[in-house]
């Protein structure tokens, strides 16, 4: 298990603790209509290692299509923090950028994720 991380938007309204489910060099980025607009790559971590420490009353929720996933955004800043995902509603996506100490940049090339052929869709 690895040590906790914080996770912050960018104002700082909103502040998660995480434990991370795998290696930062596994994080994927995902081509579904939505998540190939937004760009970022996502480490995942288990739905019991997301703690919200703050800002509960800061994050807004965008859901589409099936409303499984759920994408937490700081409606302050705007900054997209995490998702709970479709593909297994027990996980969650977490914004590589918002992790402290963390820039996806030292991690190309980041794999992709076929969210276009979706197994929920097919």
């Amino acid at each position: 298990m690895t040590s906790p991380s914080k996770v912050t938007c960018h104002c700082g309204a909103v502040e998660l603790v995480i434990r991370l489910t795998g290696k930062l060099s596994d994080a994927r980025r995902c081509d579904c209509s939505y998540c190939r607009r937004r760009g970022t790559p996502t480490a995942t971590v288990n739905r019991q290692d997301l703690t919200l420490v703050k800002g509960q009353d800061a994050l807004t929720l965008y859901s589409f299509g099936t409303h499984t996933a759920k994408h937490y955004f700081c409606k302050i800043c705007g900054i997209y923090t995490h998702h709970q995902r479709r593909s297994d509603p027990e996980e969650y996506g977490v914004n590589m950028g918002c992790i402290d100490g963390v820039n996806p940049k030292d991690y190309e090339p980041i794999g992709w994720h076929d969210g276009v052929n979706h197994p929920s869709d097919q």
